[in-house]
């Protein structure tokens, strides 16, 4: 018999999420026989496989030894590496990052290991935030995604109670984003909003965009302003209301305006010659919008952060 003690950082999750990080050799299958036998309690108690577990919760667990023979840890990863961030904001919740074009934000399905993820877990680790040995199913984790060739700002979470927060602020659209965008041609509205339809294919990693429904399509609305016009181009502020895969890229040149550097959504090659390598593209501010100042994070409520606009790499050419 094994007895698991849940902490801080596992509260508030449902037993059976909870076992498939803290138990990861025990098959899903068996997780919930066991749950349905009562060879997995909760205090002494029969568990149900969905409820909410309490910091200080004793699961017993009768199960076989070979289920929590599990791979090492990665604390000597953690150890070794040499963290690359650049840091926008930090406090003892959360952390803002600026992403570099070029880098991953996960681990992809060819592996590798200079992931942005991977940096934050090995920054908390030195700086004594973060002992995987110390957790049974929680690590540091991303809010947000950018796709690997655009830069911008990123949220991570230091604690479970912060990621469950943030991630519920930016499902119910309480968190703003806004980027730096430029584009092929000159558009006809100073401003705008746009709103269509959505649809990906996650095997060619590609969407389409219409502006009537479509079979398995999501609503979308991207929101410009044209900030300034230079070569026969423009430079946007694009906010996203809503957030969905490629939205921006694929948004503007269904418009006919596609962004410059765009090799999936638009024409690059010339622009490659001029140093657009990456789609020109940005996450450069955000502002919390928040209903209300409860929670972990309500002191966060109001505030907006941004990147130092010369890092946008792009931005030289519309000065």
């Amino acid at each position: 018999m094994r007895i698991l003690t849940v902490g801080r950082n596992d509260a508030g999750q449902r037993l059976d999420k909870f076992l498939t990080k803290a138990v990861r050799g025990l098959p899903l299958s068996m997780l919930y026989k066991a749950i349905r036998t009562k060879k997995i309690k909760v205090n002494r108690a029969r568990a149900k496989e969905n409820q909410i577990l309490a910091e200080g919760d004793e699961i017993l667990l009768f199960l076989k030894d070979e289920f929590f023979d599990v791979p090492e840890n990665d604390r000597g990863a953690l150890t070794a590496i040499r963290p690359k961030l650049s840091i926008v904001y930090e406090d003892d919740n959360i952390l803002l990052l600026n992403k570099r074009p070029g880098v991953l934000v996960h681990e992809d399905t060819e592996g590798g290991e200079n992931t942005l993820i991977l940096h934050v877990k090995a920054y908390l680790h030195q700086k004594g935030e973060y002992d995987p040995d110390a957790e049974q199913s929680f690590a540091p984790a991303l809010c947000n995604r950018i796709d690997r060739n655009t830069g911008g700002i990123v949220i991570a979470a230091k604690n479970a109670a912060a990621l469950r927060e943030m991630n519920e602020k930016i499902r119910v659209n309480e968190v703003s984003k806004f980027y730096l965008a430029a584009v092929k041609g000159t558009l006809q509205r100073r401003t705008d909003t746009l709103s269509g339809y959505l649809r990906k294919d996650a095997a060619k990693n590609i969407v389409t965009v219409s502006e009537k429904p479509l079979a398995g399509g999501k609503r979308i609305v991207t929101r410009y302003r044209v900030l300034a016009e230079r070569a026969g181009n423009s430079l946007l502020e694009v906010e996203l209301i809503t957030g969905r895969t490629h939205q921006i890229r694929a948004h503007m040149a269904h418009i006919g305006h596609p962004l410059l550097g765009d090799g999936k959504y638009g024409q690059n090659r010339a622009e490659k010659g001029k140093g657009y390598k990456y789609q020109a593209l940005y996450a450069y501010r955000l502002r919390f919008d928040f209903a209300d100042d409860e929670g972990t994070l309500g002191y966060l409520r109001g505030r907006e952060f941004s990147i130092d606009q010369n890092e946008v790499w792009f931005l030289k050419d519309f000065s």
